[in-house]
């Protein structure tokens, strides 16, 4: 299997005040955690496109792209107690929102079997209305509206340890995109609890593992095998989009979540069986520990070509199996 690898070395740009958690270090940690890996021709890489503003407008209001867009010249704006802007942040912003719809291009030309967008700032927190948590416009999002647009269905899966607020508020009440987010609960932003279903014609579509402290691997996959995969199956989506944060790893310093290296390959893996190839982008989103961000980029990336690559072993036996049963509960009411 081949993934065309989407990166920038401008959106290192986006300079948020010092001791930010969501530093330009994470672009450079998860680039050379793959290159170190060593998975050499497998890998094509792409230098991505700024997002058009009609593309953005798609996800969020006019209002919203607007105000983003004339801060864009200015140096350490902050837009909420998380969210800053500095004079790069505009064009990596776009960059990293427009490396999802030149996947998609480059996917429906055969270019790859995948594509992983190493990109930042993160998107699933930005919702159609804000910028919020460390987010400025939503990656994953304005992707999936674009496959929408052309008459295809999407399922998101959401694997940050923080629950992806803004990508659920965008199609909150679609039947056309399923979003399906394992966050760790109650954490920042505050949502994403089970009974959290959608509404109108998206009631149902929308999926949430609100995880305990302390989660392992071994329950992140059952929940994927008794309860994700029945439903991709039933959903019938012709892509999936992946919300790959890698901060749910136990050494995460921002959350409490139990993963390794060895749990994502596992669960990327999963997720390569439940999709078709050519047909699967992923996105990073959080990861907050470098070390843990450059072998578990490297371990999804692995998963992504059908191999396995992590340093560290999968973890069993912490507490969720609670959720998986009232998730389980719920699907069949």
């Amino acid at each position: 299997m081949s993934i065309l690898m989407i990166a920038d070395e401008r959106v290192a740009d986006h300079r948020p005040p010092e001791g930010h958690p969501e530093r330009p270090a994470r672009f450079t940690a998860a680039v050379t955690g793959v290159q170190q890996a060593g998975f050499g021709d497998a890998l094509t890489w792409q230098v991505p496109t700024v997002a058009p503003a009609e593309s953005l407008i798609r996800v969020h209001t006019e209002q919203h792209v607007q105000h983003v867009m004339t801060l864009g010249d200015q140096d350490f704006v902050r837009l909420d107690p998380d969210t800053h802007m500095s004079a790069g942040s505009l064009t990596a912003a776009r960059l990293a929102a427009g490396a999802g719809l030149d996947a998609v291009t480059a996917l429906r030309a055969g270019v790859a079997d995948s594509a992983f967008a190493l990109v930042r700032p993160p998107g699933h927190h930005a919702t159609p209305t804000t910028a919020m948590g460390f987010c400025l416009f939503n990656n994953v999002a304005v992707t999936a509206q674009s496959i929408v647009d052309s008459g295809e269905k999407v399922a998101i899966i959401d694997i940050d340890a923080h629950h992806g607020n803004g990508t659920q508020d965008a199609f909150y009440g679609s039947d056309q995109v399923l979003f399906i987010s394992f966050h760790e609960y109650p954490q920042y932003p505050g949502t994403g609890a089970l009974h959290e279903q959608g509404a109108g014609a998206g009631l149902g579509h929308t999926l949430n593992f609100p995880m305990p402290s302390g989660a392992t691997g071994d329950v992140y996959l059952r929940a994927f095998d008794e309860v994700v995969e029945p439903a991709l199956d039933t959903f019938g989506a012709d892509w999936i989009l992946i919300s790959a944060g890698f901060d749910a790893h136990r050494a995460d310093p921002l959350t409490n979540l139990g993963l390794t290296s060895g749990d994502y390959s596992a669960l990327m893996g999963r997720i390569v069986g439940a999709s078709k190839p050519g047909r699967r982008i992923a996105f990073l989103e959080g990861g907050y520990d470098l070390d843990a961000l450059g072998a578990s980029t490297a371990a999804a990336t692995g998963a992504l070509l059908g191999e396995e690559h992590a340093p560290e072993a999968q973890t069993n036996g912490g507490p969720g199996n609670h959720i998986v049963d009232a998730a389980i509960e719920l699907a069949h009411r």
